[in-house]
């Protein structure tokens, strides 16, 4: 039995839930996320909370089980709170701006790197090396996040590149000699 299945999912008084069949619609102040829940997962609201639990206990609804319960979890903290992650742009001359729809990043290329912003995700420029990249789904955050780094990951010699807040990047020696 999973540890983190067993755990009930405390609901804020500010999300509205709807459990229908096998469809589950999250719906708070930052959006509204759904979910097609598996027939092998229970899901009972007791009180002001959730409790996911198995039909059948075999190996594979065991994994589930706890998928499940987190990501039921990540749902009801993005539309009540938002996730939020950080990136730093490392270098001399890197910068980024939003115009329109499209992030345009700067980022030692002869040309700016464009990358169109989905609807769901917030980006706010904080000075011109900072971004705070803000959304209700961390999936979808998730993703663009790694698609932005993609374009310069932190490099071990001098390190430059596109960087989590609070990333230790190790350094290397670089060549030493004549």
């Amino acid at each position: 039995m999973s540890r983190i299945g067993k755990l009930p999912i405390k609901i804020p008084t500010t999300v509205d839930v709807t459990n229908e069949k096998s469809h589950l619609k999250v719906k708070g102040k930052f959006g509204t996320l759904e979910l097609t829940i598996p027939e092998v997962i229970r899901i009972e609201q007791i009180n002001s909370a959730f409790v996911v639990s198995l039909k059948h206990k075999t190996t594979k609804n065991k994994a589930l089980h706890g998928l499940y319960r987190t990501l039921i979890n990540n749902m009801i903290i993005g539309v009540s709170e938002q996730f939020l992650i950080t990136l730093l742009l490392e270098g001399v001359g890197y910068r980024a701006i939003i115009q329109g729809k499209y992030l345009v990043l700067n980022i030692g290329f002869s040309h700016p790197v464009n990358i169109t912003i989905p609807e769901e995700i917030t980006i706010e420029i904080v000075q011109n090396t900072t971004l705070n990249i803000k959304s209700c789904d961390k999936e979808q955050l998730g993703l663009f996040v790694a698609k932005v780094r993609s374009w310069r990951p932190p490099e071990p010699y001098k390190g430059k590149g596109i960087l989590y807040k609070g990333e230790q990047i190790l350094r290397k020696a670089g060549k030493s000699g004549k």
